[in-house]
């Protein structure tokens, strides 16, 4: 099951473009949202850092500087396009008896027979969301791949998840062996054909051609007068 963890946060006074200053102290803004009621707070960086970077989902102890805890999830997280840098986070409580739905990461174990055999391992959907109670919610959920030939593939339907409900697509592949990129074979004869040099342009026929153009112009115009 998940593994629950706790997250001290404080209140947070500094808001909108001010916000920036907390940066320098090596915190990170958040809210915490529960139904109508949104708390603006902020945390060590390197907290937040931790539980996001995590290949696993967490339900998290919020606690509070009054001593207040709650449960929540990481709903979202806001990152700098340019550093990398964690901007915002929001935190999603959890009310008694509520169901939640969030998305849990796919760890694929094992190593393909196809991929033995020259297939190319393609690992299509990362994170399937679930809907469950808070203390049913898996870490990651595994999908052995060990049995897969070339072409077969391991659909969201071929999971078999107690205590959750699959709010994704069930016909979507998960993980798929494609088969090797075929090389087409270049044929003898497309080959020579390849190597002979264009033949090049011959300028003084291409300017005689152009001066008997113009002269049979000129005659067929002098006809056409004399008719006249």
């Amino acid at each position: 099951m998940m593994e629950e963890v706790v997250l001290n946060v404080e209140n947070r006074n500094l808001m909108g473009k001010k916000a920036k200053k907390l940066f320098a102290e090596k915190k990170i803004p958040g809210i915490f949202y529960l139904g109508k009621e949104n708390v603006s707070l902020q945390a060590d960086e390197r907290r937040v850092r931790s539980l996001v970077s995590s290949h696993a989902t967490h339900v998290i102890k919020v606690k509070f500087q009054d001593g207040t805890e709650r449960r929540a999830i990481i709903n979202e997280v806001q990152v700098d396009p340019v550093h990398g840098g964690i901007r915002h986070f929001d935190l999603y409580g959890i009310r008694e008896g509520q169901k939640i739905a969030l998305q849990i990461p796919v760890l694929l174990v094992g190593s393909p027979k196809g991929v033995k055999d020259g297939g190319i391992l393609q690992h299509s959907i990362h994170r399937i969301r679930i809907q469950c109670d808070p203390d049913s919610v898996p870490e990651h959920i595994e999908v052995n791949v060990a049995e897969l030939g070339i072409t077969d593939s391991i659909h969201i339907k071929d999971l078999k998840l107690e205590g959750v409900k699959v709010l994704d697509n069930p016909e979507s592949a998960i993980v798929t062996v494609v088969p090797p990129p075929t090389i087409k074979e270049e044929t003898p004869e497309a080959a020579a054909a390849a190597e002979q040099p264009a033949e090049p342009e011959v300028i003084g026929k291409t300017k005689k051609a152009e001066e008997a153009a113009e002269t049979e112009e000129s005659t067929e115009k002098g006809k056409e007068k004399k008719k006249e």
